[in-house]
């Protein structure tokens, strides 16, 4: 079957500036509905996103990575561990998702501000998300919580953008604009994030929408294919 199916997904795009390419199949996936994998592969990016993030903000901040690590690689790697295992930043004091958020853009915040801004975006998103970061056939994610979590991440890039301590400094530097000079990485990421959160939002709804649909077109249709006497 999969010898037939393969020849239609062939392409003769270019792919000189990069490939698409699917996740090698999982036993997992069999409890997994299209819906599940969409939620789950937008998840994932978007922690690709945000340990991208946290590495230019460790390159631009290095002040803040020596807080917690002799090197930069090890402070990522360390913000990485506590994003899979989703135990929260020690000097968050247990604050989770928004609340987390704005304590590390908080002026007098003293740890790693690069890591606890991460950490509490990283758990902002999986708190839309019910609290999960994988998804089966039983699970299901609330539009609305998702297309906030997108609005808190638009937020959460402008008070970085602008939030500034006592003396003028910014917090963290991140875009830059000085004469032709243009850093808007940050952007962009951020941008890619928002983008995966709305798109899911959106199709979420529809989804709803069109099994609800569906089911009248069933309840409307059902007299009609009721079968005839033959006899």
């Amino acid at each position: 079957m999969f010898c037939l199916v393969l020849p239609g997904c062939a392409s003769d795009a270019p792919t000189t500036r990069g490939q698409v390419r699917g996740q090698d199949f999982a036993g997992a996936e069999l409890l997994q509905s299209e819906g599940n994998r969409i939620a789950q592969n937008a998840m994932r990016a978007n922690h690709r996103s945000l340990l991208t993030l946290a590495d230019k903000l460790y390159r631009r901040n290095p002040a803040e990575w020596r807080k917690t690590a002799t090197t930069r690689e090890a402070a990522l790697a360390q913000v990485e561990t506590a994003m899979l295992s989703g135990q929260p930043w020690a000097p968050l004091q247990g604050r989770r998702d928004v609340a987390a958020l704005s304590q590390s853009l908080t002026p007098d915040f003293q740890g790693d501000r690069v890591a606890a801004f991460v950490l509490a975006c990283a758990d902002t998103i999986v708190t839309a998300h019910g609290g999960k970061r994988e998804f089966y056939y039983l699970d299901g994610v609330d539009p609305q919580h998702i297309y906030n979590a997108a609005r808190n991440m638009e937020v959460a890039l402008w008070v970085l953008n602008t939030r500034r301590t006592a003396q003028g400094q910014l917090l963290l530097l991140a875009n830059e604009i000085v004469g032709e000079n243009r850093n808007l990485t940050f952007e962009r990421e951020f941008g890619k994030i928002i983008g995966r959160l709305d798109l899911l939002a959106a199709y979420t709804t529809e989804r709803y929408r069109r099994a609800a649909i569906s089911y009248v077109q069933g309840l409307l249709a059902a007299p009609l294919l009721a079968f005839l006497p033959v006899k």
